[in-house]
């Protein structure tokens, strides 16, 4: 480091720059004066055309943005915070990158040594602050020399390595980067070169073969992918796969599988079932596996824990076909069922046939039509409509509330990318985990043609408010967002406690009512805003999203 160099600035400089070229493309930043070098050398490197640098001032918005970066672009994401109470905003975002498998990179700042535990201002206890969300996690002196820009680009790989994207080893990772005044200055003469991704190896255990397919099942949760859908249609199983899943397509999907899995002709005659991703929306899948004479495979996915509610399940890295297909007449009896099971379609107006056989029918049909057309949106339709206005290219984000559960029940099989965080199935961040989507589909080599639609409840968006603070010059292409406001948390009104508890008592703390005005929300945030009242009105404003970001707001009874 030349003569006059600031020590914090060159650390920041080489510890971002040799990220960069491990294979960073997505920078996050929330302002704070002890984290400063970090900002300034992403900037930089954002000027110089290197990585794309994204700015919040809410810390947590700034994780699940980051989250959402990761999942999209399969690559780790560092997002930068100061001391105090900015590192523990991020422990939500974490927690669900722990568990969900994404690579994360929480660099936190902190004080040095000397104002450790004196009373000092911002400071606490931060090094292991995120506890188990951060399988490795080193606390780094403040640096002094050249030297300590040395160790910045070994911790950097060493970070890379412990994130390991794209692997079953993925985690979120934490540098606590002590730094010491100034804070700031000249960074010396280290930039990064030129980006070139490194993968890391993974020792891949040998793939487990069925024995016996009898009365066997595949059921595929959040985190499954294709994988699943293309493992049942090869082995010729059936296939029960949430709507998160992205497995919720292909011959052998069994439609309204609650429904199925209730009926004790169906459910009770399981003997095994084979588990890709992590199954957690409904009781049933969880009933089903806790039954004594039900064995399972879970086949390994990304994140702290398998989805093994007996523990007893045979985990293993990757399942081979067995040697003959599945009994064909099992396959189509749960098909079959499936297809009984599911309800007619609630979304699609009524469209008469334009060649009635005389005025006064035609006159009938017009009138049927029209009354589909301003008929009130139901949950049920509001979930279909938007499964059927959505497509490969563009990307679906379903919130934790009581809408994903009513697209779990209703909506049919259709192979688009659809994404949720059910790793903790948490409320938070979920505005700024699908902005992060949007961002990572829409720039650099994977242009995004499409919309990203968010389906989420009132409470959802009122929980991430702040995700909607954009600065200025990084819109995404177009984010749609549809709320479905009911006044309040109405998912708690399926649980038992809704027939026990006091009206009022339950009103007040479970339902919580609300009476946010979502029109003045958008306007105050600068996102377009409209409401869509029938369904005709929802068919229009979904078929045609305007450009940069919305929100919809869709009134539903309680």
């Amino acid at each position: 480091m030349p003569d006059g160099a600031n020590p914090a600035s060159g650390f920041a400089s080489a510890l971002l720059g040799r990220l960069v070229e491990r294979g960073v493309r997505h920078l996050v930043v929330a302002p704070g004066s002890r984290s400063q070098a970090l900002a300034l050398a992403a900037v930089a490197l954002e000027r110089a055309g290197l990585a794309t640098l994204h700015v919040r001032i809410d810390e947590r918005s700034a994780g699940f943005l980051a989250l959402g970066l990761a999942v999209e672009s399969g690559t780790p994401v560092p997002v930068i915070v100061t001391s105090g109470t900015a590192a523990a905003n991020l422990h939500p975002a974490m927690l669900e990158a722990w568990h969900s498998g994404v690579p994360l990179m929480a660099l936190t700042a902190d004080r040095p040594a000397e104002l450790r535990g004196v009373g000092a201002n911002q400071s606490t206890v931060q090094p292991g602050i995120f506890g188990p969300a951060t399988p490795w996690s080193v606390d780094v002196p403040a640096p002094e020399t050249a030297a300590d820009a040395d160790r910045a680009v070994e911790l950097a790989d060493e970070a890379w390595e412990h994130a390991a994207a794209g692997t079953l080893r993925s985690a979120p990772v934490q540098l606590n980067l002590a730094f010491r005044d100034p804070l700031s200055g000249f960074p010396g003469s280290r930039s990064a070169g030129p980006r070139t991704p490194v993968t890391v190896p993974v020792a891949a255990a040998p793939g487990a073969r069925l024995a016996d397919t009898g009365a066997t099942i595949v059921v595929a949760g959040s985190g499954a992918g294709p994988t699943a859908a293309e493992f049942a249609r090869a082995a010729g199983l059936p296939l029960l796969a949430e709507v998160a899943s992205g497995s919720r397509f292909g011959p052998n999907l069994v439609p309204a599988y609650r429904q199925v899995l209730a009926d004790p002709a169906f459910g009770g005659r399981v003997r095994q079932v084979i588990v890709f991703g992590r199954p957690n929306l409904s009781r049933e899948v969880s009933a089903l596996l806790l039954r004594s004479e039900v064995s399972s495979v879970v086949v390994a996915t990304r994140g702290a824990q398998q989805f093994d509610p007996s523990r007893r399940a045979r985990i293993v890295a990757g399942l081979l076909l067995p040697d003959s297909p599945g009994d064909r007449v099992w396959l189509g009896e749960w098909v079959q069922a499936g297809r009984r099971a599911e309800q007619p379609a609630d979304d699609a107006p009524y469209v008469g046939d334009p060649a009635a056989a005389s005025p006064v029918q035609a006159g009938r049909l017009a009138r049927a039509e029209l009354a589909a057309v301003r008929a009130p949106v139901t949950r049920r339709s509001l979930v279909e409509a938007v499964w059927r206005a959505s497509w490969p290219h563009d990307r679906l984000v379903l919130g934790a509330s009581r809408l994903i559960r009513d697209a779990d029940r209703a909506v049919p099989g259709k192979r688009i990318p659809v994404h949720a965080n059910r790793g903790l199935s948490g409320i938070d961040g979920t505005i700024s985990t699908a902005l992060g989507i949007a961002i990572a589909a829409t720039r650099g080599d994977r242009p995004m043609r499409g919309t990203t639609r968010v389906l989420l409840g009132d409470l959802t968006l009122l929980h991430d408010v702040g995700g909607l603070l954009l600065p200025p010059g990084e819109t995404p292409a177009r984010v749609q967002v549809i709320v479905g406001n009911d006044g309040g948390g109405t998912i708690f009104d399926g649980l038992e406690v809704a027939a026990t508890a006091d009206a009022a008592s339950f009103d007040r703390v479970l339902y919580t009512p609300q009476t946010a005005d979502f029109a003045a929300l958008a306007r105050g945030f600068g996102w377009a805003h409209s409401v869509a009242a029938t369904r005709g009105d929802l068919d229009r404003a979904l078929t045609s999203p305007p450009q940069g970001v919305s929100i919809l707001e869709v009134p539903l009874p309680r």
